[in-house]
């Protein structure tokens, strides 16, 4: 393998590549230079082993040796759950450099095992189509789009362009810890596979990725505070999806219990944190307000609109998110008197 996907977007302007100095990234970063790709890296140490600090500072050589800019943050994750903290933790880190520093894509190393692991990982949990092809060659997370160039290259092949070019990098120890689901399914199932059907199960992907995209709309929140609504997909597998993303993307992850009442439509607690509302042409997700005092020409505007009685209570205590529905209701705005 040696082709980039998606060459003609990296090449749209200055983007940036999500570095760990590992396998993947590594190669990565030398492929961007052969085919002059404008880029930056940035590096996540999370101190969780010896060789950690060692790694930042490698990936702050390797910028500086070919005239980028590094940007490494240190961060301390403990408690449960690292895996998911993590991965929020390094995406909020990338989204704050995309936005400040104007990078059009944020580029990561995934590639084709990785890809598989996590397909295998979602049947195990009873997952849809969506969920399984959650890696995408290119994706969006919270405005900012991705774009996954090594997407069709497997590890073997990966590993045999560092060698031919004798490339060093980092390896990751925690890799062989079958602790960690991912590592458990890549050893046990997903690298057998890959090592006698690679080919077949590459053409299976792009087949899956290109049947996902004619099946599943897009649903496009839009945020005003803590208020966000989105116009409802026409279909109701569309519609849980995109309300699946959102939560995700705040770090919030869905219940099958959730997942199997939202799909009656109407009002529903995520959490004890959120409402979400399903109206028939938009979707409304804000913080649960509860025993809030509402006065009755506001009660009974609601009424008329029919604004679900679960949503009012934050709507009550914000103006904007009112004005907001209104609109989308076709309440009228009324002329401002000269």
């Amino acid at each position: 393998m040696s082709k980039l996907l998606h060459l003609d977007r990296l090449h749209e302007g200055r983007v940036l590549l999500a570095f760990s100095g590992g396998v993947d990234s590594t190669a990565l970063f030398h492929l961007l230079l052969e085919h002059n790709i404008t880029f930056d890296i940035a590096h996540v140490n999370y101190h969780t082993r010896n060789s950690s600090d060692a790694e930042e500072k490698s990936a702050e050589v390797l910028a500086q040796t070919h005239s980028l800019q590094c940007y490494a943050h240190s961060c301390r994750l403990g408690g449960v759950n690292f895996e998911h903290r993590a991965r929020e933790e390094r995406y909020r880190f990338f989204g704050y450099l995309m936005k400040k520093h104007g990078y059009r894509y944020l580029l990561t190393a995934h590639q084709l095992n990785d890809r598989l692991e996590w397909l295998m990982m979602q049947i195990c949990r009873g997952s849809g189509l969506p969920e399984m092809l959650g890696i995408r060659s290119h994706d969006s997370r919270e405005g900012i789009e991705i774009l996954r160039p090594l997407l069709e290259w497997d590890r073997d092949s990966i590993e045999g362009y560092l060698r031919e070019h004798k490339i060093p990098h980092h390896i990751d120890e925690s890799n062989s810890d079958e602790r960690y689901t991912r590592n458990f399914f890549r050893h046990r199932y997903s690298a057998p596979m890959m090592r006698d059907y690679q080919d077949a199960i590459r053409r299976s992907f792009r087949y899956l990725e290109e049947d996902n995209e004619s099946l599943i709309e897009t649903m496009e929140f839009v945020y005003a505070d803590e208020f966000a609504y989105a116009q409802n997909p026409s279909n109701i597998r569309s519609l849980l999806y995109g309300v699946d993303r959102f939560f995700k993307s705040q770090g919030v992850l869905l219940s099958q219990h959730d997942k199997v009442a939202l799909k009656r439509g109407g009002e529903h607690i995520i959490g004890r944190r959120f409402i979400v509302s399903i109206e028939s042409e938009y979707t409304f997700i804000a913080p649960f307000e509860n025993n809030v005092v509402m006065d009755k020409g506001f009660r009974e505007e609601c009424r008329r609109l029919k604004i679900g009685t679960k949503l009012r209570g934050y709507l009550y205590g914000s103006p904007e998110a009112m004005k907001i529905m209104r609109q989308l209701k076709g309440v009228p705005t009324p002329l401002r008197s000269e």
